[in-house]
């Protein structure tokens, strides 16, 4: 199954709340207010956020009255077109380019970390790449366990301490044991704490440093793995993490489990962050890169 099919599958709760744009562009008028006062209310439903929203309807409304746009369908056109401009945030390929890479993956428990990380290897490995994971989160009771199984599944190798040991030493050996063993890609589990802990953020300061220092010039990825279910609420999480973690994208998880899908709008304009990757189920190849044309496609099909 390609990206759109997927993305298609795993936004069907967000089509079914936008289902009813369908029903008022066949009522579209360019001089009725009230068309536009309920698209505007329709896309806030869907989590786009309330700026984006007011933005893009704003900028639709004006585009359909200069160019005398007077079918619904056109109208419609002129909307996914001004929602694609809104989706450009950067690239959203990874960078992976040197050898060995690295991926640190931050976040707040329970979105999904451990899960993603172990899809992320999966999709590396199969386009060829060796992977090396590193338990990082020695906080969690269990936490190296669980991604000890995804490794597994995974078919890749895994560096881990035991519960309670000092993350940055973690960090340390996972490096050297990749570099050792000829890895393309290590990726770095971090505790998932509440984002507001001074620790926690030192704790990735520190982690970055020796990162730095071992793996000089090397191309690093600080991923933070959000909740799509929790909407706007997980971009205040972000928000904090971007001031101190240095993030270069979001990997959207749950997007199936949401009609709040529009929050990848959201991303893209209140963090001037990519969407590099979303997860739309429960399987290990449910992990897809994300692709902000098909994206939309999917979204209004």
């Amino acid at each position: 199954m390609g990206f759109f099919d997927k993305i298609f599958s795993g936004l069907t709760k967000t089509r079914v709340r936008m289902e009813d744009l369908e029903q008022i562009f066949q009522d579209y008028r360019p001089d009725d207010d009230d068309f536009f006062d309920e698209l505007e209310e329709l896309l806030i439903m869907a989590d786009m956020g309330v700026d984006t929203v007011d933005r893009v309807v704003t900028s639709m409304h004006y585009l359909c009255f200069d160019k005398n746009i007077k079918r619904g369908d056109k109208a419609r056109e002129v909307l996914i077109g001004e929602l694609k401009k809104e989706l450009d945030a950067g690239d959203t390929e990874l960078k992976l380019g040197t050898k060995p890479s690295v991926i640190l993956m931050v976040g707040v428990n329970g979105v999904g970390k451990t899960t993603t990380i172990g899809k992320l290897a999966a999709l590396l490995k199969s386009q060829g790449k060796k992977v090396m994971l590193c338990a990082g989160d020695t906080f969690r009771a269990a936490a190296a366990e669980q991604l000890g199984i995804w490794a597994e599944r995974a078919g890749v190798d895994i560096v881990r301490h035991e519960e309670g040991s000092d993350p940055a030493a973690v960090v340390y050996d996972g490096i050297c044991a990749g570099k050792a063993r000829g890895s393309d890609v290590i990726i770095i589990d971090t505790a998932g704490r509440l984002h507001n802990k001074a620790n926690l953020m030192n704790e990735l300061s520190k982690m970055r440093r020796i990162i730095d220092r071992e793996l000089p010039g090397a191309d690093v990825e600080t991923l933070m793995v959000l909740d799509a279910t929790t909407g706007q609420n997980g971009l205040i999480q972000a928000e904090q993490f971007l001031e101190t973690a240095g993030l270069t994208g979001i990997v959207l998880t749950k997007l199936d489990g949401t009609a709040k899908g529009g929050v990848v709008f959201a991303i893209a304009n209140q963090l001037k962050l990519p969407v590099k990757f979303v997860g739309v189920g429960e399987g290990i190849d449910d992990l897809i890169p994300f692709n902000p044309k098909e994206y939309i496609e999917a979204l209004f099909k």
